[in-house]
């Protein structure tokens, strides 16, 4: 009995490994020079599962809000399965529905920029989910080159970026991803919403070889802490969107005392606005094991991981362009 789970880690880690050999191979130098943080303003897809919390919505507003240095040409709706939806796929609807809530608040058309993507998880590497986000994601990546890369970062499940991939196995040239999920390397468990919703996409992408730069829940963004004061007093009656915004947290809150929420998402945008906020270490990537764990092996390509943040930074800038 207890060599089961060391057979079936083998068993899936050959069957990635062989479905990985359709990848096209990365020079670890090539790899290394994308993984650089970025300095000037970049060409960016927001993959977000916007109606999981209340945090996606940040997040996308500090994107669209954040002009000098990102230029956000799409977003992506990801499935989602929690008390605020009834199935990924519902999930999904409702993201894209929030995703139009926020462009319209903003006064933005949200024509050609809002895409749905997959209507459940990943169920086998060899069956990728087809969608409006997936075929948009391929294009744009198609159109782009390693001299000028698309940046895609997922803020929910990685499924439609991990589907992307497996159809057009090409793009991880032209493409950098930046997600929020996991945990920390050195943390016990993998278990955390985003990544344990499509273990098989996670997977896809760490194998994959694709430039990856990952922002992990615990114990690093989850220092991304506000309270509803400290909303109240930076949002509140500034505008249409800072009032929607401080609203959904109160409602989140369900009116409990010394309560506080973090508000993750924003940190991967945070990132690529200021790289100076966000301090990250080049690791080697991990291999994520059946039981939701990672396992480390320093024969693996190198990815960039965030170890620590600035907080007051991040909410600052966040809370004067929201305010504006």
């Amino acid at each position: 009995m207890k060599t089961k789970p060391i057979l079936t880690f083998v068993l899936i880690f050959t069957i990635l490994s062989l479905n990985g050999q359709n990848y096209p191979k990365l020079d670890e130098s090539f790899r290394l020079n994308q993984l650089t943080p970025p300095t000037g303003k970049i060409r960016m897809i927001l993959d977000t599962d916007t109606y999981n919390e209340v945090d996606d919505q940040f997040a996308l507003a500090y994107a669209l809000l954040s002009p000098e240095k990102i230029d956000l040409q799409a977003v992506y709706a990801a499935p989602f399965k929690n008390n605020r939806s009834e199935s990924p796929e519902d999930g999904m609807e409702k993201s894209y529905e929030e995703i139009l809530r926020l462009f319209k608040l903003m006064g933005k058309s949200s024509e050609g920029l809002a895409f749905k993507g997959s209507n459940s998880y990943l169920h086998d590497i060899t069956k990728p989910i087809e969608s409006d986000a997936t075929k948009d994601l391929i294009q744009r990546a198609m159109k782009s080159s390693p001299e000028d890369p698309l940046y895609v970062v997922p803020i929910g499940c990685i499924t439609n970026i991990a589907s992307a991939i497996l159809i057009e196995p090409k793009i991880i040239k032209n493409i950098i991803v930046v997600w929020l999920g996991g945990n920390s390397l050195n943390w016990p468990h993998q278990m955390e919403f985003n990544l344990k919703q499509d273990v098989l996409a996670a997977q896809v992408v760490f194998n994959s070889g694709v430039p990856l730069v990952i922002m992990p829940c615990t114990p690093v963004v989850s220092h991304l802490h506000t309270t509803i004061p400290e909303l109240k007093f930076y949002l509140e009656g500034k505008n249409e969107l800072s009032d929607y915004l401080y609203n959904i947290v109160v409602e989140y809150s369900g009116g409990k005392k010394a309560w506080s929420k973090v508000i993750w998402d924003v940190s991967a945008i945070a990132w690529l606005v200021n790289p100076s906020w966000v301090a990250t270490d080049l690791v080697h990537s991990p291999i994520l094991t059946d039981q939701v764990t990672f396992s480390v092996n320093h024969s693996r390509h190198f990815i960039r991981m965030a170890t620590l943040l600035n907080r007051d930074a991040i909410f600052r800038d966040l809370f004067e362009k929201l305010g504006e």
